[in-house]
């Protein structure tokens, strides 16, 4: 005999009274398109496609610029400071994008797996961003005055030449070396500014008896006061009002333009490689930076923090020399950009702003970190 299997009724049909049940359909396309998260994970990929499309892991090495040139100008960072920071990182980011819009053909045969040659952002949104960035990088800068405004506008306009112009002539690595130069004489101008100019005034129109000098604003910081003055007087880049700071500011950027000059040289040969000299070069470079920023000793801070910078990019370059094949040249590449970070800290703390050259090496960890999930390069 055979056992009768039990039989199950199926449930009546909703009349027109029902409830909705409110339940996930039980397709499984339709399952996976209403599962939570799928739309906040759509959001995060975007994200993640922009945050690749504007190497945020090198944005770390951009405050360093003007908290370095606030301690050449011989001031402490101020509200002009965090302006300069502000319209450093917009132009910077600016450049990224308009860096990956003008080599979007380029990027087609050689890195297809970029944002705009793959197709997970499309020219038109890079370029628009590329402007967008460059006019608030320039109204930040205007809010720290006229000064701040006429350097950034010059380096918004090397940026630009730079990617549209001149990144594949000889040109290309001064352009760059420009652009990090103008950088920190942003901080230092905004910064000075900020301090010529009492709380609450316009900075165009200085009010009360510091208008038209910088010396005898009350909000520049007293001798007595100063990190790093002591019996032998205040820090280098202290009381020589806004002409003397702005000079040493200048010595200071120059040599980060010069290290920017040799990560820009090694980074044209970074998509086919084959070239020793240029990293035997930038390597020579960085030592002659090192010794520069350490010598004559003016305490143990620069010193390490030169030791630091030597160590970030030598090594890299070394490597790239001896093997100059592309991932070990990228390596160089991403090795140098994130050497900028302990050259501006050895820079603050040789104007005597310790404090100033510890705050910048804590964006070392934050940079290392990023650049595992971002490549600088």
């Amino acid at each position: 005999m055979t056992r009768a299997l039990p039989v199950r009724l199926a449930p009546p049909a909703p009349g027109p009274s029902a409830r909705p049940s409110g339940r996930i359909p039980a397709g499984p396309a339709d399952a996976a398109e209403a599962a939570p998260g799928t739309r906040r994970s759509r959001r995060w990929a975007r994200l993640g496609d922009w945050a690749e499309l504007l190497r945020v892991s090198a944005l770390f090495t951009v405050p360093g610029d003007a908290l370095a040139g606030a301690a050449a100008a011989g001031l402490r960072p101020n509200r002009g400071t965090a302006y300069a920071i502000g319209a450093s990182l917009c132009l910077y980011e600016a450049g990224m994008a308009l860096n990956d819009w003008s080599d979007r053909e380029e990027d087609a045969v050689d890195r297809p797996h970029r944002p705009i040659p793959s197709g997970r952002i499309t020219p038109r949104a890079a370029l628009t961003a590329a402007g967008a960035l460059t006019a608030t990088g320039l109204v930040l800068a205007a809010r720290a005055g006229r000064p701040a405004l006429a350097v950034a506008t010059a380096l918004s306009t090397t940026v630009w030449a730079y990617d549209l112009r001149l990144k594949h002539t000889p040109a290309a690595p001064a352009a760059m070396a420009a652009a990090r130069g103008l950088d920190l004489l942003l901080g230092a101008t905004a910064t000075l500014s900020a301090a010529a100019t009492p709380s609450g005034a316009s900075p165009q129109r200085p009010a009360g008896p510091s208008r038209g000098t910088f010396a005898r604003s009350p909000r520049r910081v007293a001798s007595a006061d100063r990190p790093g003055a002591g019996p032998s007087g205040p820090r280098r880049g202290f009381g020589k009002g806004r002409g003397g700071g702005l000079r040493t500011a200048a010595r200071a950027g120059a040599a980060l333009a010069a290290h920017t000059y040799a990560v820009t040289a090694v980074s044209r040969h970074e998509a086919h490689g084959g070239s020793t000299v240029t990293p035997l070069a930038a390597l020579a470079a960085t030592a002659t930076l090192g010794a520069a920023v350490a010598w004559p000793p003016s305490g143990p801070a620069p010193v390490l923090l030169a030791a630091a910078y030597l160590r970030t990019a030598a090594t890299p370059y070394l490597h790239a020399a001896l093997n100059p094949s592309p991932p070990l040249t990228q390596r160089a590449v991403g090795g140098g950009i994130r050497a900028m970070i302990p050259l501006q800290a050895a820079l603050a703390a040789r104007s005597g702003a310790g404090v100033t050259g510890a705050a910048v090496m804590g964006l070392v960890p934050l940079a290392r970190k990023l650049a595992r999930k971002v490549s600088p390069t």
